[in-house]
């Protein structure tokens, strides 16, 4: 099986690329969600991404990702008795979990393993897709053709970090740490406001207009399907140096200030726009404070404000009717009139 297409050789797209890199160092943005054009390149920048990332370490036949010095006690690898020793320590690519439209939510969730409970009698929980993903991504492709309720039980475990599964007489909770990211296309429907919120970050992407970036991402592509090795071997040292930011982002993470001024800046804006609730700014400090990191820088700027805020707080505007501009500009509009210190009109 080839590798995947490089994260860092992929054209132009900015703002996919970096907010999946911010997702990638912030688990609690609680995902990114990816509208635009068929053939934008949304599933080869998540798949990218996933390969890019820093190999994560389990144990040998884990099916849940667990820490090996953090094992789950719905693990039975991990909290094998002193008869069956834990598996060995071993290192896997950081999880890219698939999600399919007919997915079921006990195929998500995981259920009983009716084939044990048949044949041996015993009642053993079965994995599903969020045990999978934990550590790792979960990527869900026509994000706006899955059924209401289970995007909103993903979106429920990727802000609260555990699964909980409570039926068939099973009483079950792991860890379900993962970015969410969903892609589609605004032309075949869009997601319910409410459902909308929930993601921390939105991105629309649109069709390259730049001829000579067109003709790049030809040319890219076909040297990546004549001979893949050979092409993530060219851009093997870019992703590496991408690799390392987000390895020195996640550390310094927690250490990033954002100054009073920046964040009575946030709020004025976010009271601006009328942002119902406090999700937009507590994702817009979060989002801000994972871009300066990225930068390798220990303070948030405005800047960072100015660039971040349309990605967190567009998707999150009530629709203006008497507005054609559409969201993008009122949010550059609001940033304008914050920065110029009109932000209490």
């Amino acid at each position: 099986m080839s590798k995947p297409f490089p994260f860092s050789a992929i054209v132009a797209q900015d703002d996919m690329k970096k907010a999946l890199l911010m997702a990638a160092i912030e688990p609690l943005l609680g995902g990114v969600l990816i509208f635009g054009d068929r053939g934008t390149g949304k599933s080869t920048a998540v798949r990218a991404l996933a390969e890019l990332l820093p190999k994560i370490e389990t144990r040998a036949g884990c099916r849940f990702n667990c820490e090996p010095e953090k094992p789950q006690t719905a693990c039975p690898v991990c909290t094998a008795s002193n008869s069956h020793r834990p598996g060995k320590v071993i290192k896997v690519r950081t999880p890219m979990v698939d999600l399919p439209l007919g997915a079921t939510e006990d195929r998500i969730c995981g259920a009983l393993d009716l084939e044990k409970a048949l044949v041996a009698g015993e009642k053993q929980f079965e994995p599903g897709l969020l045990a999978t993903a934990n550590r790792g991504f979960l990527y869900i492709d026509e994000v706006n053709l899955l059924e209401d309720h289970l995007v909103d039980l993903l979106l429920d475990a990727a802000a609260s970090g555990v699964n909980v599964v409570e039926r068939e007489g099973l009483s079950v909770r792991h860890a379900a740490r993962f970015a969410l990211v969903g892609s589609g296309n605004p032309e075949e429907g869009d997601l319910r406001p409410q459902l909308l919120d929930r993601f921390g970050l939105a991105v629309d992407v649109k069709t390259i207009g730049d001829l000579k970036q067109r003709i790049e991402v030809i040319r890219r592509r076909d040297a990546y399907e004549a001979d893949p090795d050979a092409f993530c071997e060219t851009w093997a040292r870019k992703d590496a140096a991408i690799r390392r930011k987000v390895v020195k982002a996640r550390t310094i993470l927690r250490d990033v200030d954002i100054p009073d001024d920046i964040l009575s800046r946030m709020s004025l804006l976010c009271m601006r726009l009328g942002i119902d609730g406090m999700r937009g700014e507590l994702t817009l400090m979060r989002a801000c404070r994972a871009s300066a990191a990225l930068a390798g820088r220990l303070s948030v700027t405005w800047d960072d404000v100015s660039e971040i805020s349309p990605m967190v707080l567009c998707h999150r505007l009530r629709r203006d009717p008497l507005d054609d501009a559409g969201s993008a500009p009122r949010v550059e509009r609001a940033i304008e009139a914050v920065s110029a210190g009109t932000g209490h009109g």
